[in-house]
């Protein structure tokens, strides 16, 4: 089997939350050996969880982040057992140290001098406080690599701000855009788009300097500012305001320049709330007057294309309310995927509103391995998401399932490090090594 991309490459992880977890696991499933380092002396929040020691009460009340655990179970090591953290943490290691102590610095420094790249998404004045920044890392190893992924980059007003995907989401205008014309922003959804193009982008900035790197010999510092990174992902809306003096407001699920909507469908009879009941729906778009007559046909209403109102685009558009109602009263006599099936067949776009079970159980998906079977001895045997792309040559498959905390403290402090026996037993009395939290950590 053929070496992976960045075999050979060791990338040290300080990273939370989504954005730079997501970052580094591309990189762990090019092949590189990712290490986190994980302080045993605090708490990432909504990293490896909310709270450390989370109750099985807390988890019943708490679907989104806590939820999701198991069985909603916090078993006898609930850091490993959060789903936020382990669908990102395929591929990689994980050791511990404490870096409140003077002893957990050195540590860290130790690993740098031996570490191609270091990874870290925190607030600003953490980094700060700890001394950590470009110029110290360059001392330890002249061509290191580092990518830091604050939320509004290291300078300026918003330097020192603290903020989490709403908040990026918000400054740079999204929240705003995706919401209904019917509800206030209070009603968006907690989905951000600004971690996964985060990660996703770090990534490649770490992928360009390592290419640089093998050229010239020389590291480099990366900074992405979180903000500025998603911005441009709405370009067409800032060069509207610039051009046209308008400013954007939502849309709901429409299109400015197509018919398009998201449309109720037959319910699922029999399966309870569980099977959702009757919210199931398809969204469909159609661009052009070619895919108008053809979706006219397809429902069996070939009228539709010769009503002069409806003909052309500009005219969709004005009646679209219209349109609509009509469309939901034949997408509601079916299925969704039927509708997506009939449509497909025409030329026109359609795609059904698919929840977890449907993602997981469709023939598509399954066919194509999106999802990935993995192990990890404190969540047991679960599907995870793949990496997002395949490569013919150097498949970037799932070889090891979530990482647990102080996972891989042996291996990194006897064999990266070099570290005696002795040494070990001395760190881990000083409380620098471990597979558990401290109790008195919430």
């Amino acid at each position: 089997m053929s070496k992976l991309p960045l075999e050979g490459i060791r990338v040290l992880e300080m990273t939370v939350v989504w954005a730079g977890p997501y970052c580094t696991s591309f990189l762990a499933d090019l092949g590189a050996e990712v290490i986190r380092v994980e302080s045993l002396a605090s708490f990432a929040p909504i990293t490896r969880g909310v709270r450390a020691h989370p109750t099985e009460a807390m988890l019943q009340s708490q679907p989104l982040f806590m939820g999701g655990y198991p069985n909603r179970q916090p078993g006898e090591r609930p850091w490993n057992r959060c789903p936020v953290f382990n669908v990102h943490a395929r591929n990689k290691l994980s050791m511990t140290l404490d870096l409140s102590q003077p002893a957990g610095m050195e540590i860290f420094k130790d690993l740098v001098k031996v570490s191609d790249v270091f990874v870290e998404n925190n607030v600003v004045d953490r980094m700060d406080q700890l001394g950590i920044d470009y110029a110290m890392l360059k001392e330890l190893k002249e061509d290191i690599v580092m990518l830091r992924m604050p939320a509004y980059g290291t300078s300026g007003p918003y330097r020192e701000f603290r903020a989490l995907g709403v908040h990026i989401e918000g400054v740079i205008g999204h929240t705003l855009l995706r919401g209904y014309t019917d509800m206030d922003p209070s009603c968006n959804t907690p989905v951000y788009m600004a971690d996964a193009v985060g990660g996703s982008h770090g990534a490649f900035a770490v992928l360009a300097a390592l290419h640089h790197r093998r050229r010239t010999g020389k590291g480099q510092y990366i900074e992405l500012g979180q903000a500025e990174n998603a911005t441009p992902m709405m370009g067409q809306f800032f060069m509207d305001y610039t051009m046209n003096g308008r400013i954007a407001a939502t849309m709901g699920n429409r299109h400015p320049t197509a018919l398009q909507g998201c449309y109720r469908c037959k319910g699922d009879e029999g399966k309870g709330d569980e099977g959702k009941g009757d919210d199931r729906w398809v969204c469909i778009t159609i661009e052009n007057d070619e895919e108008w007559r053809s979706f006219s046909e397809a429902m069996g209403r070939p009228d539709w294309s010769g009503d002069p109102r409806f003909a052309h685009g500009l005219g969709r558009l004005e009646h679209h309310d219209e349109i609509d109602a009509r469309i939901s009263r034949w997408t509601e006599q079916m299925d969704n995927f039927e509708v997506m099936r009939v449509l497909q067949a025409a030329g026109v776009a359609a795609g059904p509103v698919m929840d977890q079970r449907d993602a997981y159980n469709d023939p598509h998906l399954r066919e194509r391995g999106m999802f990935q079977e993995a192990s990890q001895e404190d969540t047991g045997v679960h599907l995870y998401p793949r990496a997002p792309y395949t490569m013919s040559e150097t498949p970037p498959d799932i070889r090891r399932g979530p990482v647990r905390l102080g996972e891989d403290n042996e291996y990194v402090y006897k064999n990266v490090l070099g570290y005696s026996d002795a040494r070990y037993a001395e760190l881990e009395a000083e409380g620098h090594i471990s597979m558990d939290y401290p109790d008195h950590l919430e």
